[in-house]
């Protein structure tokens, strides 16, 4: 996802700067365009580009203790003893996990587009938490039949 995202934010930009070059040949009746509107152009260009990028910031990293997400602009630090369940359903667009608390948080590093290195991902992170849970006691229910 990441090298597609690369791969059109240089898009972008190289179609902005590819327009920003030929408007000084532009003539128009109503406006002339200058060097400034060049600039503009390419900077324009640079901003989507950075925008483009910027989507493809989803990370995951996971070991024994927990694991820290990062989507586009929030980031979460979990225990794997808060983790319910690594959710990745056939319809889903991301993989997602279940918390304990009922909260869901979407891991948009890991994406369907991605197939089988998606699924990796996904029985990995699975792996880990049931390896992190092990080690922890049986929880008693929360609520009790008396």
């Amino acid at each position: 996802m990441r090298l597609l995202l690369a791969v059109l934010a240089a898009v972008v930009v190289g179609v902005m700067g590819f327009v920003a070059a030929g408007l000084k040949e532009t003539t128009n009746t109503v406006v002339t365009y200058r060097t400034s509107d060049q600039v503009a152009l390419i900077g324009i260009g640079l901003l989507l580009g950075a925008g483009i990028l910027f989507l493809g910031r989803s990370r995951v990293d996971a070991d024994a203790e927990g694991l820290r997400v990062r989507n586009v602009v929030v980031a979460h630090q979990l225990p794997w003893r808060a983790v319910r369940a690594v959710r990745f359903e056939r319809k889903s667009a991301w993989a997602s996990l279940l918390l304990e608390n009922g909260d869901e948080i979407s891991l948009l590093a890991v994406q369907a587009v991605d197939k089988e290195h998606a699924v990796r991902a996904v029985e990995g992170l699975r792996a880990l938490r049931e390896a992190a849970r092990a080690d922890d006691p049986v929880r008693p229910p929360l609520l009790y039949d008396d």
